[in-house]
């Protein structure tokens, strides 16, 4: 019994040694791997850190450039005299913390206004001149470096400039000079571990903000290693030695829109490395103990796994065999058709149903699918689509991007049918880049024409509504209108008789009180004959019509209406001038009703491609997202309801004529309204 029971502790020690091998090996292999990952987190947490600040700084910046052109384009800057436009800069510069102060050069470069002194005072020559002879040679706006100390400032700031043009010629340059400390608030907020280092430097390599050390490292050049890298490229990595001579792996990337500026957060290559070597070694250790105890059982190990491998395919394919099955019949059910395109190799492989929504003939031999060539495919697809579905296959490819776009093809007949695909690219590999683009085609030729037959509904309804209107108030000012006058004139005649007699004063006030009121009524008449349909709009055109409704506004409700008119006064077709009139009436109303405003500001943009009407006031405010929703919270609850009738309203006027409203407000903030309307490429005619 003794002898017997050796095979069976060798067995089992073997079995022991066989289990130990891969155990010591994974675990080594685990150290290494985490420590990898450890080392490959650390990189990323210093990407995604030196995104944020990239995006958050470009962010602020085109904010601020943003605020400046609107500045460079006030009327103040229209006559060589100043003092308004002085005036203006401070408001905007006192509501702006950022903005140290705001500078006013010519083209020679002397400063002719500078809010650090009074106006007229001698300001001298502007600093920064590398960014100002920027501005002059490109006329675009420039964000510059971080500049010498400023004669007048005492400081070292950074300079956003902006050219200010008028009739083509370049009168100024606008420039805002920024505080380093909003830039080095970001950077430290990134919540970079301690010990890393962050920097944010100008195109020429001049340090403007730093995590350490940055009162003594203010605009010096950065290290070698930096410099080198922005020169090399955009983004990266890049080691070298911090000015503390500390070595580190650092992570850039070069902010857009900001002529070169670039963030940077090094790693101390200590606090990356260390982890991996210890790992590497005890790995190697492990490897070198297993090796003599694997080469057995390799062999059995390989075979079993091989066995396995394969019923593990067997398995596979006919789980996949079930899925297609099951996939094929949901899509023949929902009366879909299934497509691959494969951009490599520009060939389009499609079902039965696909074939014939495509309209393309069958096949002679029975197959489950068909094959096309792209140039073919696109051949059924309507002339106007092609290149906008061309381009969504390619963005599907390129970026990853959901396919879902709604095209019409063209039937052999000559008929167009809409129809609509939807798909991906998957990535099977992450070496490989995809080209294959799997998706489905569905039929929604019906949904279109219900869409067009809703549309074609509404504008008529609305023109209906026009018409009336409009023959609503000509019978006021016609019929009723002429009543009141002669009811007018009548009364004055009873009053010239009546006055002739002395010893009725009583019944000479009394039909001077009724002159009083047929006058009142008049007007009131007048008033509502507007409201439904202005004269003006049919006689003078939408420009003057809006000028004497703004007026007339104005007056009635004593809110202070600001009207302006930009680009050209010409006609535009009859339902474009309406339906801009009609939603300056309902904004206005809006405004009236809910915004508790004290100014309000109109503007109508006229372009080459389209109006835009800007309605913009100082009142509440309201959040866009909950008047869209479900739940609006808002003060008053009868405003709720009121609001959002009236957005409403707005926008199914502008989608009949394809246009769009975008909404921008909060709470206490004021409100602004962007409407626009494509206009025919052709021009407007009234």
């Amino acid at each position: 019994m003794k002898r017997e029971s050796h095979p069976g502790a060798r067995l089992l020690i073997s079995l022991a040694l066989a289990a130990a091998i891969p155990i010591l090996l994974f675990s080594g292999w685990v150290a290494y791997v985490t420590a990898e990952q450890g080392r490959a987190a650390a990189r990323h947490v210093a990407l995604e850190s030196a995104a944020r600040v990239a995006d958050r700084v470009a962010a602020d910046l085109a904010a601020q450039l943003q605020i400046l052109d609107v500045l460079a384009a006030s009327p103040a800057l229209d006559s060589s005299r100043l003092e308004l436009f002085y005036e203006e800069a401070r408001r905007l510069k006192a509501s702006r913390p950022l903005w140290e102060t705001v500078e006013l050069a010519d083209d020679s470069g002397n400063q002719v206004v500078n809010l650090l002194r009074p106006l007229g005072a001698a300001l001298g020559p502007t600093a920064d001149r590398d960014s100002f002879d920027e501005v002059l040679r490109l006329r675009r706006a420039i964000v510059g470096g971080i500049g010498p100390v400023g004669a007048l400032s005492g400081k070292r700031l950074v300079t956003l400039r902006v050219p200010v043009i008028r009739d083509g010629q370049l009168r100024f340059i606008l420039t805002v000079a920024l505080a380093t400390n909003a830039v080095s608030s970001i950077l430290r907020d990134a919540g970079a571990p301690a010990g890393w280092v962050g920097e944010i430097v100008d195109k020429r390599g001049n340090i403007i903000a730093r995590t350490s050390a940055e009162a003594s490292e203010l605009g010096r050049p950065a290290s070698p290693a930096l410099r080198a890298a922005i020169a090399r490229a955009p983004e990266g990595f890049y080691t070298g030695a911090t000015l503390e001579g500390s070595d580190v792996e650092t992570v850039y990337r070069t902010l857009p829109d900001t002529s070169g500026w670039s963030v940077h957060f090094g790693v101390p290559s200590e606090a990356l490395n260390a982890p991996v070597s210890r790992s590497f070694y005890v790995l190697v250790a492990g490897g070198l103990v297993s090796l003599a105890l694997a080469a057995g059982l390799a062999a059995l190990t390989a075979r079993d796994i091989a066995q396995r491998r394969r019923d593990e395919e067997t398995r596979m394919m006919l789980a996949l065999r079930v899925s297609e099955e099951r996939g094929a019949l949901a899509v023949e059910a929902a009366e879909l058709g299934t497509v691959r395109w494969n951009l490599a190799l520009h060939q389009v492989t499609g079902s039965e149903r696909t074939r014939a929504l495509l309209g393309f003939p069958r096949a002679p031999m029975e197959e489950s699918e068909a094959q096309w060539s792209f140039a073919t495919f696109l051949e059924a697809v309507h002339p106007e689509d092609r290149e906008r579905l061309e381009q969504a296959l390619r963005l599907c490819v390129a970026e990853d991007a959901q396919l879902d776009i709604e095209f019409r093809s063209v039937r052999p007949d000559g008929s167009a049918r809409w129809l609509r695909t939807t798909g991906r690219a998957p990535c099977f590999h992450d070496s490989d880049r995809p080209s294959v683009i799997y998706g489905v085609i569905a039929d929604v030729e019906p949904r279109k024409r219900a869409e067009a037959e809703r549309t074609d509904l509404l504008r008529r309804l609305s023109d209906a509504q026009e018409n009336e209107q409009r023959r609503i108030a000509r019978e006021l000012h016609d019929q009723v209108g002429q009543t009141v006058t002669g009811l007018s004139l009548g009364l004055k005649s009873l009053e010239t008789r009546l006055g002739s007699g002395a010893s009725e004063p009583a019944a000479v006030n009394q039909v001077r009180w009724l002159q009083a009121l047929a006058a009142e009524i008049g007007r009131d008449i007048h008033r509502a004959a507007l409201d439904l349909r202005p004269t003006a709009l049919d006689d003078l055109g939408l420009h003057k019509a809006l000028a004497a409704y703004a007026g007339e506004w104005r007056q009635r409700h004593g809110i202070d209406l600001d009207f302006q008119v930009l680009g050209s006064e010409a006609r535009l077709p009859a339902n474009v001038e309406t339906a801009a009139y009609r939603i300056v009436q309902e904004a206005l109303t809006n405004i009236l009703k809910h915004a508790g405003a004290r100014s309000v500001s109109l503007v109508l943009d006229r372009r080459a491609d389209g109006l835009r009407v800007i309605v913009e006031d100082d009142g509440v405010g309201f959040d866009p997202e909950a008047v869209n929703g479900s739940t609006i919270h808002d003060p008053a609850a009868d405003g709720k309801i009121g609001r959002r009738l009236g957005l409403s309203g707005i926008r199914e006027r502008l989608a009949l004529l394809g246009g769009t409203l975008a909404v921008e407000s909060a709470l206490g903030s004021g409100t602004t309204l962007f409407a626009e309307i494509p206009l025919p490429s052709e021009g407007a005619e009234p």
